[in-house]
């Protein structure tokens, strides 16, 4: 049986913490600023410490425009269209646990549709598991629009749009990713500044138009944006890579699964939203669907 290192475990635990301190820290940075507004500044920010560090250390290289063209919209869809239908759920009171709960469907909803994508048989087991998958969130979901008066029906229903755009974002890097034709690949650095440069012009039109970029500059905004950019944006997709050296990308991406459970105990901590029953439940539920969706992998890799 192969060992994992201590330091690898470490930075497993690492990833785990900062990848899913983002809705927490969303949470804490909206009272002062929309979503638009919020993500529109995080990203700037953002794109603007990958420009220097970039130019600084001379690492552009020139891609052609598909390159571009393929990196700016995976972006676009895995940060800008996923954390706003997050955020704006979130805005509307819906507990940040559920929101991560929703968007844990991501992974079983790729499973199940790559193999359409990139010609792989999908199991019937990986089609059962994103269906019980559903039935989890929907335990969860259900149960929390009769307790929670704050949030709307709908407002519970925002997270999908999370779960389509980086579905769709996934599927297209895998596409791109088994393609028969070559294409160049941008350094991570790279890559996440064209993500973030795409994500910043797009988010300015709705940030600009709906929210008029108003903002209430003070110190607990620019500590959870601080907080969303090194420790979100940049530490975490640090030790994510620092992971895929280490482990295989299936382990890797197991630890996505942690997120519910993860949120909903740091939204205890931070907020006091003591997880209801059915939450649990619709966990539990999900964490079948997901067993159910991994099984051929394992059984392939002879786990």
């Amino acid at each position: 049986m192969r060992t994992i290192a201590h330091s690898t475990i470490s930075y497993a635990i690492a990833f785990v913490l900062l990848w899913n301190s983002g809705f927490i820290g969303a949470e804490y940075g909206l009272p002062y600023t929309g979503t638009f507004t919020l993500l529109f500044w995080r990203y700037t920010v953002l794109s603007l410490l990958l420009f220097t560090y970039l130019t600084i250390g001379r690492k552009w290289v020139w891609y052609d425009t598909n390159t571009l063209a393929h990196t700016s919209l995976v972006g676009i869809l895995a940060h800008g269209v996923w954390l706003s239908c997050a955020l704006l759920a979130l805005e509307r009171d819906v507990p940040a646990g559920i929101v991560a709960l929703v968007v844990a469907l991501q992974p079983l909803v790729t499973g199940a549709l790559s193999g359409l994508v990139v010609g792989e048989k999908t199991s019937v087991s990986q089609w059962l598991g994103l269906i019980v998958g559903f039935l989890g969130v929907a335990i969860a979901v259900g149960t929390r629009i009769q307790l929670n008066s704050e949030a709307s029906a709908f407002a519970y229903f925002i997270p999908f749009g999370s779960v389509v755009a980086i579905t769709i974002a996934s599927l297209l890097q895998r596409r791109r990713e088994t393609s028969s034709q070559h294409h160049p690949s941008p350094s991570l650095a790279e890559t996440l500044f064209f993500q973030s440069f795409a994500t910043t012009v797009v988010l300015a039109i709705p940030a600009i138009t709906v929210e008029n970029l108003a903002i209430q500059w003070n110190l607990p905004l620019v500590a959870t944006l601080s907080w969303l950019i090194l420790g979100v944006s940049l530490a975490s997709y640090a030790f994510m890579w620092l992971l895929l050296s280490r482990l295989d990308a299936t382990r890797v991406a197991s630890l996505f699964y942690l997120g519910p459970p993860v949120t909903m105990v740091m939204a205890w901590m931070a907020f006091g939203d003591i997880p209801q029953p059915a939450d649990i439940l619709g966990l539990v539920v999900v964490t079948v669907g997901v067993l159910l969706v991994q099984l051929p992998v394992r059984k392939f890799l002879g786990r």
